[in-house]
């Protein structure tokens, strides 16, 4: 391994010194030894969670399902640009409603970015169609956002009771994405594109395995699976499966050290800085009415602090001062954290990595056309999506 290869990345830093700020506030005394404790603890299923699902949607993409898929639907648009748009707005909402946003960001996006060079057509709006969706389209089952599997801890909703509660603010989000996507992005794009030849994957028995895999990953957490349990089982099927037929890929590499990292770091800062003033501060903001201003007001702050800071200590910082009755209103901080940080590239950190994938493709943002568009599509599709919210209550 070259001296290149081991260098850490930005992000790789910028994860280990969230951990270091963390247990320094732990050692300083600035978070009890128990808070910090409990913390950890309530994250413990979320990691098993997250390392493995990540496995799992890396191996699917080593098993070129993802290429497969979205070549497949530019020849099932015959070549028109517009049937392409819906196409690929219902692989990226689906990819992130099913596993989850991050697979939409870091995987689904060079896919998408390789289709459009074979298309010969512009990258950006395929870029930004993954980067909007993997936050907008968010909203449906507790696998797709790490927030949602807080919040369905706390409203005790299982998979099926949380997407019965979330369809209709997750259709009216995705809707309204569609069309900011389509007058900002997609519209100017042309009329035609050559279809291109069908993919083929290298392995057919690793990519149908892949496929089953996922399946019963979604099949799993829907009848009930325990979340970890349901990608645990399917990752170690496809770790097997490549284990038989293709074990270079298996590398360490494929575990999410640095997600796994930063999760616990900024869940120790955020909760230190919780107990010194931000609690108090977010309380202010959010007040505690379970009604129409209280969503709104709860919806606006989480959409605000999450693109000031980053979407995961808005939403605790949040849920912290939310009273544990007011379901209406944690459910709209919710579509807040998730709907709302698309403005700046921290907001998410599936924002970020998709930003870092773009850059890594030689794509081009334009960054203040993404913030007005951006900013145009969290304000109306936060207005709506809570407005749906509210009527299912």
């Amino acid at each position: 391994m070259s001296n290149g290869s081991r260098r850490l990345h930005l992000l790789d830093w910028i994860a280990l010194g969230l951990l270091l700020v963390g247990v320094v506030c732990v050692l300083a005394g600035a978070l009890p030894v128990s808070d910090a404790s409990a913390t950890v603890k309530r994250l413990v299923p979320l990691l098993l969670f997250l390392g493995t699902v990540i496995i799992l949607a890396e191996l699917t993409a080593a098993a070129e399902v993802f290429d497969v898929v979205a070549t497949r639907l530019s020849i099932l648009a015959r070549g028109h640009y517009a049937v392409l748009f819906l196409l690929c707005v219902a692989l990226a909402a689906g990819t992130t409603m099913g596993l989850n946003l991050d697979t939409t960001a870091v995987l689904l996006t060079p896919v998408l970015l390789a289709l459009a060079t074979k298309l010969a057509v512009e990258p950006l709006p395929l870029a930004m169609t993954t980067v909007w969706l993997a936050n907008t389209a968010s909203l449906l089952l507790p696998v797709s956002n790490l927030t949602n599997l807080l919040a369905a801890n706390r409203v005790a909703l299982a998979p099926a009771a949380f997407a019965g509660r979330m369809w209709l603010p997750q259709l009216v989000s995705i809707v309204v994405t569609g069309v900011f996507l389509w007058v900002f992005y997609w519209r100017r794009g042309g009329s035609e594109y050559s279809v291109p030849v069908r993919h083929e994957p290298a392995d057919r028995v690793l990519f149908r395995i892949a496929g089953v895999a996922v399946l019963l990953f979604v099949a799993g957490i829907l009848v009930g699976v325990p979340i970890g349990i349901a990608s645990s089982a399917a990752a170690g099927l496809l770790v097997i499966a490549f284990a038989a037929r293709r074990r270079s890929t298996l590398r360490w590499a494929l575990l999410p050290w640095r997600l796994l990292v930063f999760v616990i770091g900024l869940f120790l800062v955020v909760e230190t800085i919780n107990r010194h003033g931000l609690a108090d501060l977010v309380h202010a903001l959010i007040g505690s009415s379970d009604g129409a201003a209280g969503a709104a007001r709860a919806a606006g702050t989480g959409a605000a602090l999450s693109n000031l800071v980053n979407n995961l200590p808005a939403y605790v910082a949040g849920e912290s001062v939310v009273p544990v009755g007011n379901h209406n209103q944690l459910l709209a901080l919710l579509v807040g954290t998730n709907v709302g940080p698309i403005i700046t590239p921290w907001a998410s950190l599936a924002t970020l990595l998709w930003y870092e994938r773009c850059t890594a493709s030689g794509v081009r943002v334009p960054m203040k056309r993404f913030v007005w568009t951006s900013a145009g599509l969290a304000v109306t599709a936060l207005t709506a999506t809570v407005a749906a919210l509210l009527v299912t209550s």
